[in-house]
């Protein structure tokens, strides 16, 4: 009840001052602070580290490293448990309009598809959106692709419960993102990361003798 009460609070802050941190001045840094750090340590997760537990064993890694199409990203909070990640959140400002910019929601997807996390979050917390991030990105996807939840603010204390059995430190470490992995049913044209990888070398493995068999002379040319 009292993470309700100061969900609430941090809820009726950004709504007093909306106009404030929706404008293009308020950057993403700040609103990292002041509301998606108090956000997920209402979730229970120890996002300053304030345990002191070692390097590879924080709740929280902020700025993580991932390799994706030969280069290194960084995604800005990776969730883990034990030293294993389990979803990434991806924040922007307030003044980007997730429902309609297409970017954000392709870089997040990219890096948990990358990673193979099943669930990842957008949010600039004016919004929150939920991915399942098993499906094969692509910049021509709408932002409503794949995804699974969409939130505002204002509805955040009256979706807590669900928000909390899925993304809280203990719902987490209960098995709660690998339990949705498994009882959603893949739908028709789902690629995992392991097949796409298999499709890549296969059609790699496949031009080399498309190539040869269009350059072999003819066996009539004289």
């Amino acid at each position: 009840m009292a993470a309700l009460g100061e969900l609430h609070d941090l809820v009726e802050r950004f709504h007093d001052n909306r106009a404030s941190y929706m404008s293009a001045s308020y950057n993403e840094t700040e609103l990292r602070i002041n509301f998606l750090n108090p956000l997920f340590r209402l979730l229970g997760w120890d996002v300053d580290n304030r345990s002191g537990a070692p390097e590879a064993y924080k709740d929280v890694v902020h700025e993580d490293r991932i390799k994706v199409g030969g280069g290194t990203k960084a995604p800005d909070y990776s969730f883990r448990v034990g030293g294993e990640r389990k979803f990434f959140l991806e924040a922007k400002k307030p003044s980007v309009p997730l429902d309609l910019d297409t970017a954000p929601a392709f870089q997040l997807r990219r890096y948990a598809w990358t990673a193979r996390l099943p669930l990842s979050i957008l949010s600039d917390f004016e919004e929150l959106a939920v991915y399942d991030c098993r499906y094969e990105p692509a910049k021509t996807d709408r932002p409503a692709t794949a995804r699974v939840r969409f939130l505002r603010y204002d509805a955040y204390p009256d979706e807590w419960d669900t928000i909390a059995e899925t993304f809280s430190r203990e719902a987490v470490m209960g098995g709660s993102l690998e339990k949705y992995a498994t009882e959603v049913r893949a739908q028709r044209g789902v690629q995992t990361v392991d097949k796409a990888f298999l499709r890549e070398i296969e059609q790699w493995r496949r031009s080399p003798a498309t190539s040869r068999c269009a350059t072999r002379p003819s066996p009539s040319a004289s």
